[in-house]
């Protein structure tokens, strides 16, 4: 294995500019339980971002809502001054009444002070990726797509993504901002948003798929386990791998809290699946 195994997934390139391997690191669980508060142990969570960077993950993400805003500052806690290569992608379009609990908020005042507070907390002049996090359903869609947009021409943002969407909504978005990712939930398991990712790959638009791991959710004698046992992989491991074979505009972004579980995700970057991948393909569709 080379010294940076996160390479081994391959590269993808965001908005024809920025170039990142495509097993990256979710920062969701540097938080406290409900995704609220600080972490139990603050100081391991530095130690995974530190480490992700030493295994070649060079695109992390986040969102102002974790914590909210803890995430994005133990980030900078740890990671400040960046390495030249690393792409920090954070959220904006929710609020946390508590432990838990998530409210869209797609007010284009909203997202512009999420913006900005984003901006502090991570310590940069840009954000390289801002993702709308929801459409809020209550705020005329071309209003919020044009708020990212004039933060866009503003400097404030390098490149617009979107999460939980559909290819319907992708295109209204993309007539109002350029669009290069997508974050929908997906994984071994559940691929509601398979046309999506089709969509995505067609279009060379990044494709992120959170819950890639789908935890607790394989059952008893799946596919993935039987793989696993054959291949002396876990079956964390072999979901990420088949998620990478699935398209090359694929970027996983498995997160935790453990240096140790960092290093099992990490690794799936060198597993090739070959044949296998077709077998789970076909037998794990939930």
């Amino acid at each position: 294995m080379t010294s940076v195994p996160a390479a081994q997934a391959g590269t993808l390139t965001l908005g024809n500019t920025l170039i990142v391997n495509r097993l990256g690191f979710g920062a969701m669980r540097l938080t406290g339980a409900g995704i609220w508060g600080p972490p139990e142990d603050r100081g391991e969570c530095r130690r995974v971002l530190r480490r992700a960077i030493e295994l070649g993950v060079n695109f992390i993400d986040t969102a102002d809502s974790y914590g909210p805003d803890v995430s994005e500052d133990i980030i900078a806690e740890a990671l400040h001054p960046y390495p030249k290569d690393l792409v920090i992608a954070t959220k904006a379009g929710f609020v946390r009444p508590g432990p838990g609990q998530w409210k869209t908020d797609g007010r284009p005042a909203h997202l512009r002070a999420s913006c900005e507070g984003s901006l502090r907390r991570l310590r940069l002049d840009t954000i390289d990726l801002f993702q709308l996090h929801r459409i809020d359903p209550a705020v005329p869609e071309a209003d919020q797509f044009g708020a990212l947009d004039d933060l866009r021409r503003e400097g404030k943002i390098r490149f617009a993504g979107l999460s939980e969407v559909d290819v319907a909504a992708i295109e209204r978005a993309r007539r109002v901002l350029p669009v290069v990712s997508v974050q929908n939930k997906y994984n071994v398991i559940d691929r509601t948003w398979e046309p999506v990712v089709d969509y995505c790959d067609r279009e060379g638009l990044a494709f992120i798929p959170w819950f890639p791991l789908g935890a607790g959710t394989l059952p008893e004698g799946s596919a993935v386990e039987e793989v696993a046992r054959r291949r002396h992989a876990t079956t964390m491991q072999v979901a990420l791998a088949w998620l990478l074979a699935r398209s090359t505009m694929m970027l996983p972004i498995p997160g935790t809290s453990k240096v140790r579980h960092l290093e099992e995700n990490v690794a799936a970057a060198a597993l090739r699946l070959d044949g296998d991948v077709a077998t789970l393909s076909a037998g794990q569709q939930g």
